[in-house]
């Protein structure tokens, strides 16, 4: 076995098996059995090194939960620190009297360093970094983390509402939404953690003061008392001991203060380490810098001024401005040199042919200029990736493969503008503010959140246009916050699945047939061409879809349409069978695996007026008159609020015959009633009416 398997056992066996107790029994050993000098050293130099070692760690960590784990690692650091406090005084008081190096060569070097011959100096450098570590960098970190934490729990179910929000429009797998979920989880136990470290590293500098004065004391008295040196000289030693000893604990503890105040303060980023995050923000703007040397500049020529120092610094700032402006202007004028068009050589007009004759997209999405960006991938931009998602948890409810969506610009809308093209017709649009985030009021939110007042142009919902920062705010007031390339894969969602039956043609169904056709050819076959043609299978499928009724089980409307060719073509009189046999299906995606359906049902007396109306009326209208629309409309709106409130589908039970009707009536004005026959409700599912409707 060579060295490296050795030390990869060894890491192994410590790691998994006695690393915890053997830190555990180091530090009990620590606290109890007196230490020579030169593992006084030792330790003290590992402390110094294990807390800069954290310190570049948390500088260089991209956001504060890759370095997860700096909580334990605070506390382990911190109870390391205090045990070497304890070691030390114990080797102080015992063994201060023989001379300054009683104690090591570093507590010594820190000593002699500080202090320079005055003890004086020495308390008071030492009291600042006290004050300093104790009152400023200590406190303030505690506060940050006692805010994050809060503000996290606070946030979690707005941070939940939104990943739902997000699988559920397509932009996200199943697998991307656990991972989500799992970082929240993470950023909570984080923060909460992080709230109950800081306690320890403010004890800690408690400790310092506290053993401080212990030392200096206890010193005084033993070195005087018991081993009868002369007060002069005892202060001399004692003084350089302790002053030395709290500097060599105070530094690290300060090091470990600033990076728990960094890990805490810092926002997260996956592309960028604090460093880059300070460069890309703080000196990305020329104007910034030649202010400041102008103001500077100014300053400096002012009579009795460090003139030197200050205009140094105002032709740095100046020559910082000039070089950032001038590559800002180098990256547009490669960006503007890249779009422009390439100057053909033969600029001889060509012949008109059947190519410069363009065909209309089956889905487009049009963009203003200032969304240029949200679709442009060099520039991060996260749409076509997020529409990419929606057409593939489309196309798996769906059942079909959704055409691609051919995004372009416009001129004619407005910058910020957007607009839905379904067979190069409008069919949706909005205005969306790409460097903004929208938090949209689900119903219930616990307070006002300062932006713009906007809508959500998908559903209607209140909204604001919040700045990207006061993300974890709106959500802990229970917003569901979205970014701009969601809000707009959103609206491209919903206008699919509103005109999915337009997007199924002819091709789209042989596809279909084709994909069937390799697991049943069979039934294939015996359906198409020889009892239906394909034309009345696309009417179906597209019937189908416009009551929002999933295609995807094509091996049993395939077997519903055999049966049932033999007695009629009419594609309406083929749906309805279709419907009663996908019943099943229809009814776990309405009330999910609910044992009971609770349904709306209308009167004898008005059911049997409604089947009488449809006799006689061309293509099968409902042929009553407009009152009695009015007040079933009235009556049936009603009902299906109450229905909602209580956290349940509404469903309208009806007489086959009619349901088809009612359900193209109420398509707009009742979007949210699902209209079902009664054949279409299995024999498995039990029945509870809530409400029956009469024509009173």
């Amino acid at each position: 076995m060579d060295i490296q398997q050795l030390l990869k056992k060894a890491k192994e066996w410590f790691v998994r098996g006695l690393g915890a107790p053997i830190v555990i029994l180091a530090l009990l050993g620590m606290i109890t059995v007196p230490l020579p000098a030169i593992l006084l050293d030792v330790f003290f130099t590992f402390n110094i090194v294990i807390s800069l070692v954290v310190l570049m760690v948390t500088v260089y960590a991209k956001r504060p939960l890759d370095f997860a784990v700096f909580p334990t690692v605070i506390l382990i650091t911190t109870l390391f620190r205090l045990a070497l406090n304890i070691a030390s005084t114990r080797v102080i008081l015992l063994e201060g009297h023989n001379g300054g190096d009683a104690a090591g060569k570093v507590i010594e070097a820190f000593g002699a360093f500080v202090i320079g011959g005055n003890f004086a100096v020495g308390l008071v450098v030492f009291a600042i970094l006290v004050v300093i570590n104790f009152v400023v960098v200590t406190k303030g970190a505690g506060r940050v983390a006692e805010v994050s934490a809060r503000f996290t729990l606070d946030s979690m179910p707005g941070k939940q509402m939104a990943i739902d929000a997000d699988l559920n429009a397509g932009l996200i797998t199943q697998e991307e939404a656990q991972a989500r979920r799992k970082e929240i989880t993470m950023e909570a136990d984080f923060y909460g953690s992080m709230d109950g470290a800081s306690k320890f590293v403010r004890g800690d500098a408690i400790a310092g003061i506290i053993i401080l004065f212990i030392n200096i004391i206890g010193g005084f008295a033993i070195g005087v008392g018991q081993h009868g040196l002369p007060f002069g000289e005892a202060v001399e030693i004692y003084t350089l001991l302790t002053i030395g000893d709290g500097l060599v604990a105070q530094i690290p503890a300060l090091l470990l203060s600033t990076a728990t105040a960094i890990i805490v303060t810092r926002v997260s980023s996956d592309k960028a380490d604090m460093g880059e995050q300070l460069e890309a923000q703080m000196f990305s703007s020329p104007q910034a810098l030649g202010v400041t040397a102008g103001i500077v500049g100014i300053m400096g020529v002012i009579p009795g001024m460090p003139n030197f120092a200050f205009l140094s610094f105002a032709a740095i700032a100046g020559l910082g401005a000039y070089f950032i402006h001038r590559k800002q202007q180098q990256i547009v004028a490669q960006s503007g040199s890249q779009l422009e068009p390439e100057i053909m050589e033969d600029s001889k007009p060509t012949e008109l042919d059947w190519d410069d004759v363009q065909s209309v997209d089956v889905l487009g999405l049009e963009v203003g200029y200032r969304l240029i960006p949200m679709v442009d991938q060099s520039q991060n931009g996260q749409l076509l990736e997020r529409i990419r998602g929606v057409r593939r948890k489309v196309s798996q409810e769906l059942g079909f493969l959704i055409s691609p969506v051919h995004i372009r610009d416009n001129l004619d809308l407005k910058p910020n503008q957007y607009r839905i093209m379904l067979m190069g017709v409008p069919s949706g649009e909005g205005e969306v503010l790409p460097d903004r985030e929208m938090a949209i009021n689900p119903g219930q939110v616990y307070g006002d959140i300062a932006g713009t007042p906007t809508r959500d142009p998908t559903f209607g919902l209140e909204a604001v246009w919040i700045d990207p920062n006061e993300r974890d705010q709106a959500q802990a007031l229970g917003y569901t916050v979205v970014d701009a390339s969601t809000v707009v894969a959103t609206h491209v969602s919903q206008v699919i699945q509103d005109y999915a039956y337009e997007l199924l043609g002819f091709d789209e169904a042989q596809q279909l047939l084709d994909k069937l056709r390799k697991t049943s050819p069979k039934l294939v076959d015996e359906l198409i061409p020889a009892q239906l043609s394909l034309a009345v299978l696309v009417k179906v499928l597209q019937n189908l879809l416009e009551e929002k009724v999933s295609i995807r089980d094509m091996r049993t409307i395939v077997e519903a349409l055999s049966n049932k060719a033999g007695q009629t073509r009419e594609p309406s009189q083929l749906t309805m069978h279709v419907r009663t046999a996908l019943g099943r299906s229809i009814i776990q995606d309405i009330a999910g695996m609910n044992g009971e359906l609770k349904v709306i049902t209308l009167e004898p007396s008005l059911e049997q007026l409604l089947l009488q109306a449809t006799q006689g009326a061309p293509d099968g209208q409902l042929a009553i008159e407009p009152g009695l629309a009015e007040r079933l409309h009235s009556t049936l709106r009603e009902e299906t609020q109450k229905v909602e409130m209580s956290g349940q589908a509404a469903v309208l039970l009806v007489a086959p015959q009619i349901r088809a009707q009612l359900a193209r009536l109420f398509k707009f004005s009742l979007p949210s009633l699902h209209i079902l026959a009664y054949s279409e409700v299995p024999e498995n599912r039990q029945i509870s009416v809530v409400a029956n409707v009469g024509n009173g």
